[in-house]
This record gives structure tokens, sequence and C-alpha cells, in this order.
């Protein structure tokens, strides 16, 4: 008996040692990286000998603004914290106007600078030099507002800097001018059926919706040693300011001779929160009309900016709205976000006037709406209304379509103008689907965007209230939520200046962005960028003229009162590429607009749909037989959200590990009961004898 209660112990040990093998972790053996890998906070990267953390990243930003443009320097770092060979790949945001035109790489003491070609030709520059052992760099646009940067041969304990640089023009508001720097981005939602190829390392596959899905959902952590940002502007207004601040991170400001020096107080922030710089000239110094010129290749270009009527010589505007709130109520809307959001639309209620009619619809993976048909505006549907955005919580898909088109479908009456207010973060990868949809279905109506949360999607925001004839608004803060909605219930009870339009001289020939200068409301200035030739006379100007409830409106700007300003050709050719590319999303890929985007972008340097900035070194530096691995280099989540209410654990981490134990046990578990049948059966035969 004790022999056999011997080797019934020693059964048990090795089935316990087995149990503990099973259940400690396994090696990654993941093709790429996933949604489901990045909720531990960290990423793991395939070496050749099993997994390691991301390239370190920090970035440096440089601002240099001058009346009404800006040149934005951006430094980013990349350090080879393995013992291999590496590329590094990042996705990272900027401002979805930037005109991106310079690029340089740093090694050492050195740098390389890069040159604009057509994309394929970069892209094959760019990998035969990765495959030839020399360091190289790559600046790809993927989106208006999305931009990759690769650098390939990067050697173990290396670092490697690549400085990109764009100009972007200023946005004047309400007497207030503002600039917005983009730190990380919002998971984009990407439906439709998987591609069996993929085009990028991202996290999610391409799809027949979104086709280069792969290219636009970078790896994103919780946590990060690195990921930290500086940032200096220095800032010529051109006029004494009344003030000078940032939003959201504690600044430093000096000021000399009404040049302005700004920095982050701390020195460095997370890269967890876009960041925006505001200014106000000291009211009897705010402008009413600016202008600014560049000559390049012997053309004139010009950058104009007139406010329309001040809103105290304005009447009250009287006209019944039919008001409809559409509310992402989405994964990446979760806590801060569905909170400003949720905010935003009880004070919206509290405006609305007996005479208005609304309803409320809230999406994620589906479509709700509050009424069947907007109702009118009373004590019992305000309360109905209040009640059911207190319920509203942030989960699921972004399937923005349905919710667009019915609200844009609905019936409409004649006595009410339709306000459409659309309360989103924006992150989704097909854009451009809506863009269509918007401008085929909008009718009469008016589309007003708000992007929330700490690092909305800026291009989708502005690009929709633009094909929706209205305006755009940014809450990035709880404490913003009042002073931001009273801006835009300004914006919808008071008239538009409707109708307008920009007359040059007889004697000049005039190539105008945006060639249909939208509606305006109020605090929003005209502004155009323009490419000129033929000849000016002295006394020269350019009249801007249209329609507000006050009558007939006008302004004119002499033509040679304007300053010189490096950097307005390089924004009339963004803003020039910007509506090619919209024309050529209306027709369908069209060759012509291709064409003619890649001869702007060219001969302006600029980074754009179909043209990269590379950069290739002269000197091998990685032996030709040793492997190069590459990591994809991860975003910091936004401020506020978490990767479990965007990716979800039921959608993205499988149960293989919690099914293998099982299986495991259960094996054991027979093999248990087997060996005390044997044994009992030894013992049995024993006593017997």
């Amino acid at each position: 008996m004790h022999a056999a209660q011997k080797d019934i112990k020693s059964w048990l040990w090795v089935m316990a040692l087995v149990i503990l093998l099973a259940a400690a972790p396994e090696p990654a053996v993941a093709e790429s990286v996933t949604p489901g890998e990045l909720q531990s906070g960290s990423l793991l990267l395939r070496m050749q000998n099993g997994y390691t953390s991301a390239t370190l990243l920090n970035t440096s930003v440089d601002m240099d603004i001058s009346g009404l443009v800006a040149r934005v320097k951006v430094r980013q770092e990349f350090q080879n914290t393995s013992q291999d060979w590496v590329e590094g790949v990042y996705v990272f945001p900027l401002p979805d106007k930037a005109a991106v035109d310079r690029m340089r790489m740093h090694i050492g003491e050195r740098f390389i600078e890069g040159e604009i070609q057509e994309k394929e030709h970069a892209r094959k520059t760019y990998e035969k030099a990765k495959a030839d052992g020399i360091k190289a760099s790559l600046v790809e646009q993927q989106r208006a507002n999305l931009f990759t940067t690769s650098v390939a041969n990067v050697a173990p304990g290396e670092l490697v800097a690549v400085e990109i640089e764009y100009l972007e023009d200023i946005r004047y508001e309400k007497g207030q001018f503002s600039i917005r720097f983009p730190m990380t981005l919002t998971p984009r939602y990407v439906s439709g059926s998987a591609l069996p190829d993929r085009t990028g390392s991202g996290w999610a596959p391409d799809t027949d919706r979104v086709p280069d899905a792969s290219l636009i959902t970078p790896p994103q952590v919780m946590n990060s040693n690195a990921h930290q940002l500086s940032l200096t502007a220095n800032v010529n207004a051109g006029m004494p300011l009344e003030t000078i601040a940032s939003r959201y991170h504690p600044v430093s400001v000096s000021e000399k001779k009404n040049q302005y020096t700004v920095a982050l107080r701390s020195g460095t922030v997370a890269m967890d929160h876009d960041f925006e710089l505001v200014w106000r000239p000291i009211p009897s110094s705010a402008p009413r009309a600016m202008s600014f010129t560049e000559t390049v290749g012997g053309k004139p270009y010009f950058l104009l900016m007139v406010m329309p009527p001040d809103q105290e010589k304005l009447p009250a505007g009287s006209i019944p709205r039919e008001t409809i709130f559409i509310i992402d109520t989405s994964g990446s809307m979760h806590g801060v976000s569905m909170e400003q959001a949720k905010r935003a639309v009880q004070l919206a209620l509290r405006g609305l006037k007996p005479t208005d009619r609304f309803n409320i619809i809230e999406f994620n993976s589906a479509t709700t709406s509050l009424f069947r048909q907007s109702e009118v505006v009373n004590t019992a549907t305000i309360l109905q209304a209040s009640n059911f955005v207190k319920g509203l919580k942030a989960n699921g898909g972004t399937e923005m379509r349905p919710a667009l088109a019915l609200a844009l479908n609905s019936p409409q009456s004649e006595e009410h103008l339709r306000q459409v207010i659309f309360i989103t973060d924006g992150s989704v990868g097909y854009e451009d689907e809506l863009f269509t949809m918007i401008e085929d279905r909008l009718g009469a109506a008016r589309l007003f965007t708000v992007g929330i949360g700490s690092a909305p999607n800026s291009a989708f925001m502005r690009k929709a209230a633009e094909a929706g004839r209205g305006s755009y608004t940014f809450i990035s803060a709880l404490h913003e939520v009042q002073e931001r909605m009273d801006g835009l219930f300004q914006k919808l009870e008071q008239p538009q200046v409707t109708s307008i339009e920009v007359e040059w001289p007889s004697s000049v020939v005039t190539d105008s962005y945006p060639a249909v200068v939208p509606d305006l409301y109020i605090g929003e200035p005209v502004t155009v960028k323009v490419e000129a030739s033929g000849k000016f006379r002295r006394d020269d100007t350019i009249l801007i003229r249209g329609n507000s409830v006050a009558g007939a409106w006008r302004a004119e700007v002499p033509v040679n009162a304007a300053p010189n300003s490096a950097g307005v050709a390089a924004l009339w050719a963004r803003a020039r590429i910007g509506e090619l590319l919209d024309i050529e999303r209306r027709h369908a890929e069209s060759e012509e607009a291709r064409a003619q985007i890649v001869e702007t972008a060219l001969t302006h340097h600029l980074v754009s749909k179909y043209t990269s900035l590379v950069a290739v070194d002269k000197t091998p530096v990685r032996p030709i037989g040793d492997p190069l691995n590459s990591e994809q280099v991860p975003n910091l989540m936004p401020y506020g959200q978490s990767t479990n209410a965007i990716f979800g654990f039921p959608a993205t981490a499988t149960n293989a590990p919690a099914l293998r134990l099982l299986g495991f046990a259960s094996l054991l578990l027979a093999l248990f009961l087997l060996a005390v049948q044997h044994h009992g059966s030894r013992f049995r035969h024993a006593r017997l004898r």
C-alpha cells in the first residue's frame, strides 16, 4: 500500500508541474500586434529572438507665427533599444490644413535633406535603400491629417531624428486667433469585409470599405515612459495683444515689442491631449481685414482675411428652426468625451424656443431616434429629451452613415430652417463616403459639427461642416462646454452672410480657393487663397461683397497694402490640392485631377496623397546578411479614453488561453483517474494474493 501511495504522489507532482506550465504565459507568436495585446499598456514587437518593447519616441515642436501664417517644425526621435537592426514606423497626426514641405533626417552631426517625389517612386527609393542596408527616411500622407514616418536601418542603441516642417494658416474667430497642434489620435472605427492582403502593420485589416485600414490604425498604449513633447511658439501678431494663453497645458509667456514667446511650463508633457494656443488683440487693434502676399516663380500669391459685419450691427434672427442633434455614443466616446457630449446636448436643449422643433439621434453600432420625427418644443418633450440624454452610454462601433441618413432624409418643414448638430470625435476610416452623402442629401439644411474629446479628428469635423455649409467647433474639456456651445448657439440664431463674391481688378486673372466662398456666420471671416497673373495698378483694390439680413455688405482691401509673407504660395497650393481631391472623390478617381494634384505638389514641394518626401544616406550601415526587423511605434491613447472601451475584450481578445488550460486540465484529470484506477487495482490485487 505504501508503494502505491508513493506512486500516486509522484503522479500528482508531475500533473501539477504540467498544469503550471500550461497556465504560464506562452511566448508571443502572433503575426502582428492586435488591440488585445495593447490592453496591458505595453507594445510587444516581434524580433529575431522573441519579443521586446517598442522603439522609444520623443517629439519637439517649434512654432514661428507671423500674422496669419505659421511655420511649424516637428522633430521626432527614434531610439532603437533592442539588440537588432530595426525599421521604425510611426503614424501620427498633423493639422488637416498643414502644407508639409520639408524633411531632414539627422544622424549624429550629419543631416540629409528630403526630396519630394511621386508616392510610388519615393516608396521604391526608400525600399531599395532599406534592402541595401542604407539609412533612409520616408514621410507619407495617409489622410489629410494623418501621416507616416518610416526610418530604415536604425542600428542597435542608435538614435535617429527626423525633422518635418509644415505651413498652416491661423484660424480667426470671434476676435480671437488660434492654432492647434494634435499630439495623438483617437482610434478610427473600421468596418467592412476584410481583404486578403495588408498594406500596413496597423491593428485593423484592410477592408472593402476602408482599403487602407492597416495604414491608419497604429497601435496605442495607455502609459509610456516616452511619448513626451516639448513645445515653444514665437508669436509675431503684428499688433498688441490683450491675452495669450494655452487652453489645456500650462505655459510661460514672455513679451518684447509685441512679440511673444510661449513655452510649456513643465518643459515636456505627455502626448495624449491636443495643444491649442489662443491670442486676442486689444479691441482697438482687432483686425477688420488682413492680406499677405508672396511671389514664387514670377507669380504673386495672396492670403486674404476680411471680417463680415459685427454681430451688434445685425438684427437678431427670428426664423423658426428644426434642430436635429446627432450624438456619437460609440466606444471611442467612452469617459470624459461622453460626459462632454451629454452636457453639450443638455445645454443646447435649454436654448430651444417654443417656435422650434427638435429631435435627438444617437448612434454606435446601431442608430436610435428619440422621436419618430421632430417634435415641438414644450415642457414634456424637453423633459423626455433630457432623460434620454442622461441615459446614454458609450459602447460599440461608429456607424455614422445610418444616423446621418436618418437626419437628412426625414421630411422637412417648409416653415423651419433645418440645422443638424453632429457631436462626435470623428474616429472613422471612411470619411470620403460620408462627405459625398452629406453633399448629395443636404438639401436646404445646414450641418454643424462639434468635435469632442482630447484628440478629435479635425479633418472630418472641418470637411463635414464645409460639405454641410455650416461651421465646426471643438470641445476638449468639460470646463469649456458652456463657452463653446454658447458660441455655437450664436451662430445658429444669427443670420448668415450669403452669396459671397471676391472681385479682382479686371486686368488680373486669378485662381482662388475656395472657388466658392461658403456661407458665413457671426464672428467668422472670409478667407481666400489666390494665385494671380497679370498686371496690378498702384491703386487697385480687392472687393468682397455679400448679402446679410441688414442688406448688401461689402469690404475693400488695397492690393499694395499686403506685406510679404513666406509660405503664402504653399498654403494656396495646399488649398488647391484639397479642392482637387474633392473633385476626384466626386468623379471616382479622376485621372485629370490626380495629374493636377501631382503637378501642384511637386511644384510647391508638398507631401500629398500622391507625393512623399524621402531622404536617403549614401553609405550602407547594416551588413547585408544581418536581418532587419520592423517596429510599429505606438501612440498614446487620448486623455480620458480607454482601450477597453474602444477595442473591447470580447471583440479583440480570444479565449484561446482559457480553452487551452481547460483542455490540459481535462486531459490531466483523465490521467489522474486512470492512475488512481491503475494503482487501486494493483493494491487490491496485492491484498488478494
